[in-house]
């Protein structure tokens, strides 16, 4: 073998180790909802605006599609005091838009599931909303 063909093989080699390290598929775990704002009141069509984040990177993850939302009072031990949940178009890149009528004051429950673009497993996320009367 010829001092070509060995630093070609050494090249590839190392083109694929780079591949597979940054290739690699995240986990669900590696993504995470933040509320953006702590300040909601009870009201109708209450908007509730939730970024998507990449912790790998640290950087808003974009084009999630949502397909999963669940709000009540659980934290209050009223789990059965639910409230319909609409999905809003994302704003900003990473920041997406709920509106739900918060029908009273206390700590409500918000369950999210999504798909992010390039990952085989659901990214879910359950945050805590304190709405003060």
């Amino acid at each position: 073998m010829n001092t070509t063909q060995s630093l070609r093989r050494l090249v590839l080699a190392q083109a694929l180790a780079l591949a597979a390290a940054f290739g690699a598929e995240a986990a669900p775990e590696d993504y995470t909802f933040a509320l953006t704002s702590s300040e909601l009141r009870p009201g109708d069509g209450v908007d509730i605006a939730v970024s998507l984040t990449d912790l790998r990177s640290n950087t808003p993850v974009s084009g999630a599609v949502i397909f999963t939302t669940r709000l009540d009072m659980a934290p209050d031990g009223m789990e059965a005091m639910t409230t319909p949940v609409e999905v809003l178009s994302e704003g900003e890149p990473g920041i997406y838009h709920f509106k739900a009528d918060l029908l009273m004051g206390g700590n409500w429950r918000l369950q999210v599931a999504a798909k992010v673009q390039g990952e085989a497993e659901t990214v879910q996320g359950e945050l805590i909303l304190s709405v003060q009367p």
